[in-house]
């Protein structure tokens, strides 16, 4: 019998059902709550889409699902994210927030949940991309700031936000790592006749384009050398898995704000 009860905010779209999918392979969940909008149309229908039931049926009323639960997992858009923090915090059920596109007052309501509830913010959850951070970390490092940086990511047409929570975490770390802000040295746009490349700056490239499910690579450039370190995904279910073992860590956890490296470090 599973452990732990766990719900999924943003349930209706492609990583919410890729979740749903991932606890029926079997694991240590029970699917017990399904959130959508209210205007959502599957309101009141099975979870699932597709296969075997989960026995859950889909509900905009956060308090009601929450009820019980040991987990959640918000899956659904930026804009939702803060009120579903709150209910969660009212709720004290831990929160995994893998939700992009999130604005600066969103992480300001964010932080203060964080207070109240053990809360993860994961903009991807797989664990081989929480690896390259390590590794970025590690090459900005050792080559210090004598490297130019570029980040290229690629998503499918369908994705709203760019650059990509993933490729704009990736540009902060490097920031931090050198003792920069990245809102002082970010390069996101490159067009005509401007001026040389600032070789403190930090650039990126977006392809939205097809069914790309995600790839993210950090250049590391110099005259005569260029280092480039890459994650691509080929299934959603890779980030469904990782949110999962993710959840399962954070249960028990104190409040406080967590991240995928926490994850890694257990």
């Amino acid at each position: 019998m599973a452990a732990f009860s766990l719900v999924v905010f943003g349930v209706t779209g492609r990583m919410g059902q890729c979740l749903v999918r991932a606890i029926q392979e079997g694991s240590q969940f029970r699917l017990s709550g399904a959130i959508a909008s209210p205007g959502s149309s599957r309101l009141g229908q099975e979870a699932a889409a597709e296969g075997a039931s989960s026995g859950v049926r889909i509900t905009a009323d956060c308090a009601a699902a929450l009820e019980g639960a040991s987990v959640a997992v918000d899956f659904s858009l930026g804009g939702a994210v803060a009120a579903h923090a709150w209910a969660c915090a009212r709720a004290r059920v831990a929160l995994l927030v893998g939700a992009t596109g999130i604005d600066d007052a969103t992480q300001a309501e964010l932080h203060r949940a964080a207070q109240e509830i053990p809360l993860l913010i994961a903009p991807n959850t797989s664990v081989g991309v929480a690896v390259l951070h390590k590794l970025v970390a590690a090459a900005t490092v050792e080559l210090g700031s004598t490297y130019e940086v570029e980040i290229a990511e690629a998503h499918h047409h369908m994705k709203r936000d760019a650059p990509s929570g993933t490729a704009l975490s990736l540009g902060e770390l490097v920031a931090g790592v050198r003792g920069q802000r990245l809102s002082e040295v970010g390069i996101f746009g490159r067009h005509g006749t401007a001026a040389p490349r600032d070789p403190a700056g930090i650039g990126f490239s977006v392809v939205r384009a097809g069914d790309i499910v995600g790839e993210h690579s950090v250049t590391f450039a110099t005259r005569g050398e260029r280092l480039e370190i890459t994650h691509r995904a080929s299934d959603r279910m890779i980030f469904a898995r990782g949110a999962l073992r993710a959840a399962a860590w954070l249960i028990g956890r104190p409040a406080g704000l967590y991240g995928m490296q926490d994850v890694l470090k257990a």
